[in-house]
């Protein structure tokens, strides 16, 4: 553990509050991709099965029982809550995401560090994580108004990869000098599909103006 470390996990942690802020406060879930919730889902499912085998510190066991808990509740407020899903965009949030699943589950075959079944799962949940963003930036894409929770949830979201990575050049400068190739490349990957976010984010945080990306 390090600062660095720490303000990923924190910053993560702040995105899901902001989501679910959002969907408690403005019983509204527009904006939102359920597909990306979905496969957040099984991220941190596949993830931390390593909670039923071993226990690396009251910290780590907290964190991964918070994020699949958080994650299976925001799903379960865009497709079953009364009020919150009829707020869905259905119509707009069409990106077939099951497509993503099956490729990344092969890589993981193919490249990983252990043929074993958690290895295989940990391994398959990075790659899925990397890329499991892409629905949401397409929906954003198709929106004509992104409302401040949202884009602050995504940027949020991005920040706390972006952390990981400073996060794990740091410990490779000044701890163990070990190569983690898996983790490192889909880390990148995941934070250079938010680029384009982050500067339009930015760009109209300083203009004072209201957010919106290119078609």
């Amino acid at each position: 553990m390090n600062i660095f470390r720490l303000a990923g996990d924190m910053t993560h942690l702040l995105s899901i509050i902001v989501l679910l802020l959002k969907i408690r406060t403005k019983k509204s879930c527009a904006g939102i991709s359920l597909k990306t919730q979905e496969l957040y889902v099984i991220v941190f499912l596949t993830r931390y099965l390593d909670l039923f085998t071993r226990v690396y510190s009251f910290y780590n066991t907290i964190m991964k029982l918070v994020f699949i808990g958080t994650s299976l509740s925001i799903v379960w407020y865009m497709r079953f809550h009364k009020v919150v899903k009829q707020t869905y965009s259905k119509d707009q949030d069409t990106f077939r995401h099951y497509f993503l699943i099956v490729p990344c589950f092969l890589l993981a075959l193919l490249v990983n560090h252990e043929f074993t079944v958690m290895e295989l799962l940990w391994t398959f949940s990075l790659y899925l994580e990397a890329i499991a963003i892409l629905p949401q930036l397409i929906l954003l894409q198709r929106s004509k108004n992104i409302d401040n929770l949202t884009g602050r949830y995504i940027f949020l979201l991005g920040s706390y990869r972006a952390f990981y990575i400073i996060n794990w050049i740091y410990r490779f400068f000044l701890e163990n000098h070990q190569y983690h190739w898996i983790p490192w490349i889909s880390g990148v990957v995941q934070t250079a599909l938010y680029a384009d976010f982050f500067y339009y984010y930015i760009k109209s945080w300083k203009s004072n103006e209201s957010l919106k990306l290119p078609g």
